[in-house]
């Protein structure tokens, strides 16, 4: 008797647990771009930037989140990663821009000025931005944007 009940009880517990995934709909992942990097102050051989991020919504229902974290790699190799306790909501079918400060290592900084020499090729430099949106109804919400960047040519002007 006691199996038939546990059994009985699994299929029970079993069925309610479709029914629940059935009530959250399908979500459109979050549009995310990277619009801007501007300068912060930073602290010894820490260069730190606060990176501007464009968040799109594209589905019915508003994201709340209550935090983000983001790692910026740039030419296959990590460059800068950063977090922040903010808090807010996108409104459904809109879009906020969110600002993240994030920190470089002196030796991340050192790492790619020495691949870059190595390639010599300071135009077309890959970057990927993964992260997450924490908190909210439904959980965290990832993102990632990918893309090039051309980075200015120094020239002895600039010495």
């Amino acid at each position: 008797m006691t199996s038939r009940m546990t059994r009985t009880l699994f299929t029970a517990l079993m069925a309610l647990t479709l029914s629940a995934c059935a009530l959250f709909s399908h979500r459109d992942p979050v549009n995310i771009n990277v619009v801007g990097i501007d300068p912060l102050p930073g602290q010894g051989l820490e260069m730190r930037m606060a990176v501007k991020l464009r968040l799109q919504n594209p589905n019915e229902t508003a994201i709340d989140y209550n935090g983000v974290a983001l790692d910026l790699d740039v030419n296959g190799k990590l460059l800068a990663s950063g977090v922040s306790d903010q808090q807010g909501s996108i409104g459904r079918f809109s879009e906020t821009v969110l600002v993240v400060p994030v920190s470089v290592s002196a030796f991340s900084a050192l790492r790619q000025a020495v691949g870059l020499t190595q390639t010599q090729r300071l135009d077309n430099v890959p970057y990927t931005l993964r992260g997450k949106l924490a908190g909210g109804v439904l959980g965290t919400v990832r993102f990632s944007d990918s893309g090039t960047l051309s980075l200015p040519q120094a020239t002895a002007g600039d010495w």
